[in-house]
């Protein structure tokens, strides 16, 4: 199948500086070549808005546009080749870096490196971290046994406070977008105290967790059956939310504190 290349862009100022360019996969090859002329299995068309015409691109070194229809007969043509992920293309050669610009593949299979960008994604990403640390680190003991028992789906009581708070913290640290949305979350007691049912055998799964059923001492029923795909947890805090529900939590309740 061939492949159609054809965009829109605006006339890119000429360079005067070195720049750099990334593959886009997280996983680079250790070589890529780019395609560097218009041809039927790889058309390399930059659309026009003035004339309104698409124009082959063609990159040749030895000429001063990357539009073939702007070179002469003596184009000499030559590779691009990202080593490693990357490609630097020095200010001496504007073309290529005109012609990059131009390319169809620019923004989906390599973008330019773009150091202020990157260094405010990656200040946003510490500061999300130092936020998620600083709650973290506020959570009283009965709010750390809510986040292990959401997060982690353990019976705190099996660990020390000090574990609590280790684990809760690098959670934190590794998560902490996830964390702050977790900790946010108007129904994360509710989510923790059905967790705790199930740690005391007060609700049970059955038929691989497809069926949760009650296991007190009076209720051996199937409580409901959880939809394909879906979290036992929240299903069973979104039923005991329900009218039909809220008087269940309640006997479930008074049962967990005897």
């Amino acid at each position: 199948m061939v492949a159609s290349f054809l965009i829109k862009s605006n006339q890119m100022k000429k360079p005067n500086t070195t720049k750099s360019y990334k593959l886009t996969r997280e996983s680079a090859p250790l070589s890529f070549m780019l395609p560097t002329r218009n041809t039927k299995r790889f058309p390399l068309l930059y659309f026009d808005e003035k004339t309104q015409t698409n124009k082959a691109l063609r990159y040749a070194k030895n000429q001063k546009s990357p539009f073939e229809e702007e070179q002469d007969g003596e184009a000499i043509l030559e590779p691009i080749v990202f080593e490693d992920g990357f490609l630097t293309v020095p200010r001496t050669n504007p073309v290529l870096q005109e012609f990059l610009h131009y390319h169809p593949m620019n923004g989906i299979r390599f973008v330019e490196v773009d150091q202020e960008k990157d260094a405010q994604g990656e200040l946003e990403v510490m500061n999300s971290k130092i936020d998620a640390l600083s709650e973290a680190r506020g959570l009283t003991t009965s709010q750390l046994e809510n986040v292990a028992r959401v997060l982690f789906g353990v019976d705190p009581s099996k660990l020390t406070t000090s574990e609590l708070k280790r684990d809760v913290l690098v959670y934190a640290s590794k998560e902490p977008a996830e964390f702050i949305q977790a900790i946010n979350d108007p129904n994360l007691r509710l989510s923790a105290d059905v967790q705790r049912f199930f740690d005391n055998r007060l609700l049970a799964y059955r038929n691989n967790q497809k069926d949760v059923y009650y296991n007190t001492p009076s209720n051996k029923k199937r409580m409901l059956t959880v939809p394909f795909g879906e979290d036992p947890i929240y299903v069973v805090s979104s039923y005991l939310q329900s009218d039909e529900g809220l008087d269940v939590l309640k006997h479930l309740e008074s049962l967990l504190d005897e």
